[in-house]
């Protein structure tokens, strides 16, 4: 397999094949338009255009495309556009889960299949999976949970987490969930925020090659939850130790069957509520509604990322990262999932292809870090597997360098769809995709998704095309956020979103908008470096470094007081960051960038800290470094190392002591 010559960014490399539009589902999107409502549209851009210019157009249409069951009808498709406050869909009655337990005749078909390094591989059917749904449903209400009561976990990626969340949605109650590795503190941080009437928990897990015991872990997190009436043990790890004190079993909930009914409730009633990363203060619960997730995935699922009756879709994901509620809503569109928990570099990075080729996946989504470190090591899965049943690679999580999209299209080939997307867990879907009918961009993602009126902003509000800026959305969505819990007079939610432009959502990132409507992500832009008036994005800058194959990770801050450019790299083992090396690193960065990145200090450290959805620790580096105490900046058992901090407080003393 050769390797082809590095792209600019912008550079073309896969153009739809002449029967896309015939084979992609926004490709029937658009015949359906045409034969159902009469519109007809000459591309995507056209079809974008009308979508956010005609929001109860465009909304309308997807209930009836996908076939949207309700308890009743809805009385308008919007009611009221305001940004906060906008009313979707009012009327309506139905539940969620009802659209995700496949239909009559699927339920012979695989909708799971369950791959863990805890215990043997094994598959759901549709039928299997309803009849546990029905059960986990009968269990509940026997444990006293009814329509808006919450239900949580403190569960990996596991078919029993997949169950126990249907059965609470088809009853109107409220879910939500924290991976099993999280802290005590960080769990309840959480969840102690919902004050839940169910906890489901795990007594341990195995990570790679080591067993992790959480009996202490739950009792902390038992304890700390003073409103808990049950708390639900699922055996997973196997043995003697597989255990939790006063708890109903898994089989007791699951022990007598009921019939598989679903409760209606409002458009906007409560389906879950997920977390912001919880580094800076107490995480935000974002309150999603069983209507707005239910269309939004639809649409974001089925248009964007492909998917249809009969697809496999692989991602790895924990509980604590919006993809798990991604990955879940596959089976609305009758596709199956893949639900993979343990260490997903054990005992190797081939280790999610090996997968890939043993399930026949058909979709594939990765991180991009994940993407650059099998690159980086020389990994060609490619070759390696038989990997032929991959269609679409989507790559989400933070910015792919244009020498990712070629690595991936040289290792499955020229056929390949490689939709690079952004979004986040704020709207539980994407923001910014790729579609089928569209060509892919080196560098670039190709789209703003349909529905979504996305800009880039300048400091006064003005909406700029191929020059940074703030990334906006001017129009509402079904899927933005319900509100905050406990924030009963919207205030909090308010100030997130719509303090800074009001009426319109910013959404945090940095962007640039191509004149072709295709966009670039440099990063967060609370992290954006801002030398000599320039602004420069963070993703640029670890683009370069990352490349060094004596870098393996990287992080860079900026203190504006002293316009100091601090960049801390990780080393592969036996390199030593020598005047020879940082030579080498600021020569890249000036030579690949500008003179502007050219760091004030390089230091090496032994990680860098990261959030358990793989997001590097920016601001919270820059507050330690700055002099403020961690305790205040982060939570460490919302860290995949809670140790990788104390070099950056270290450092922090250090620079302190040169000052004085």
């Amino acid at each position: 397999m050769t390797t082809r010559v590095q792209p600019s960014p912008g550079d073309v490399l896969w153009t739809p094949p002449p029967d896309a539009r015939r084979r992609s589902e926004v490709g029937r999107y658009l015949d359906w338009l045409q034969a159902e409502r009469g519109l007809a549209f000459d591309g995507y851009h056209d079809l974008h255009r009308w979508s956010v210019d005609d929001l109860e157009g465009f909304w309308g249409s997807l209930w009836d495309f996908f076939e949207i069951r309700a308890h009743a009808p809805y009385e308008r498709v919007l009611a009221s556009d305001a940004m906060p406050g906008a009313v979707w869909f009012p009327g309506a009655q139905l539940n969620y889960a009802a659209h995700a337990v496949g239909r009559d005749e699927d339920v012979n078909e695989i909708a799971v299949l369950a791959r863990s390094q805890t215990r043997d591989p094994f598959d759901l059917t549709f039928g299997e999976l309803r009849d546990q749904v029905a059960r986990a449903r009968a269990g509940l209400q026997r444990l006293g949970v009814g329509p808006g009561d919450r239900v949580v976990a403190y569960l990996p990626n596991i078919p029993e987490t997949l169950v126990a969340f249907l059965a609470t949605a088809s009853l109107g109650a409220i879910w939500a969930t924290c991976a099993s590795e999280f802290g005590p503190r960080s769990v309840l941080d959480r969840l102690g925020q919902l004050e839940p009437k169910v906890l489901l928990a795990i007594a341990g897990y195995r990570f790679g090659e080591r067993h992790v015991d959480r009996r202490e872990q739950v009792a902390a997190v038992r304890a700390g939850l003073h409103s808990l009436e049950h708390v639900v043990h699922v055996p997973y790890a196997g043995g003697p130790d597989d255990a939790l004190p006063d708890t109903v079993s898994w089989d007791e909930l699951l022990a007598e069957p009921g019939p598989l009914e679903f409760d209606p409730v409002p458009f906007a009633h409560p389906l879950y509520v997920l977390f912001s990363s919880g580094t800076t203060g107490l995480p935000k619960a974002i309150v999603h509604g069983h209507g707005g997730i239910l269309l939004e995935h639809c649409k974001n699922l089925g248009l964007c990322f492909d998917i249809k009756q009969g697809d496999r879709l692989l991602w790895f994901t924990t509980t604590a990262w919006m993809m798990w509620n991604a990955l879940v809503s596959n089976l609305v569109l009758r596709a199956s999932i893949v639900m993979i928990d343990g260490n997903p570099g054990y005992p190797d990075l081939s280790y999610q292809w090996q997968l890939a080729e043993e399930t026949r996946a058909t979709f594939m989504g990765l991180s991009p870090a994940f993407t650059m470190s099998c690159r980086k090591d020389g990994l060609e899965p490619g070759r390696r597997f038989d990997l032929s049943a991959i269609r679409t690679v989507c790559e989400a999580g933070s910015p792919l360098p244009p020498e990712g999209y070629v690595w991936l299209y040289d290792q499955l080939g020229p056929d390949l769809f490689l939709n690079v997307g952004s979004g986040g867990t704020d709207v539980c879907s994407g923001l910014l995709s790729g579609y089928a009918i569209l060509p892919v961009y080196a560098g670039e993602i190709t789209a703003p998704c349909l529905g979504v009126d996305a800009a880039a902003f300048d400091l006064d509000g003005n909406p700029v095309v191929d020059e940074l800026g703030e990334l906006v959305i001017r129009r509402p969505m079904p899927s933005m956020p319900v509100g905050f819990w406990n924030d009963p007079d919207g205030s909090r939610y308010s100030a997130a979103y719509f303090e800074h432009y009001p009426g319109v959502w910013r959404h945090g990132d940095w962007i640039l908008f191509t004149e072709r409507g295709s966009c670039v992500i440099t990063g967060r832009s609370d992290a954006t470096l801002n030398r000599g008036g320039v602004r420069l994005g963070t993703s640029e800058l670890y683009g370069v470094v990352e490349e060094l194959d004596e870098v393996l990770d990287s992080l860079v801050v900026h203190l504006e007081q002293t316009d100091d450019l601090l960049l801390f790299v990780v080393l592969r083992e036996g390199i030593e960051l020598d005047d020879a090396l940082r030579s080498r690193i600021a020569d890249a960065l000036r030579t690949s960038l500008s003179p502007r990145h050219r760091p004030d200090e390089i230091v090496a450290v032994p990680a860098i800290p990261r959030t358990m959805t793989g997001k590097k620790l920016e601001l919270p580096v820059k507050r330690i470094i700055g002099g403020a105490p961690v305790s205040e900046v982060a939570s460490r058992d919302a860290l995949v190392d809670p140790a990788a901090l104390e070099p950056f407080v270290a450092y922090a003393g250090e620079r302190t002591g040169r000052a004085s």
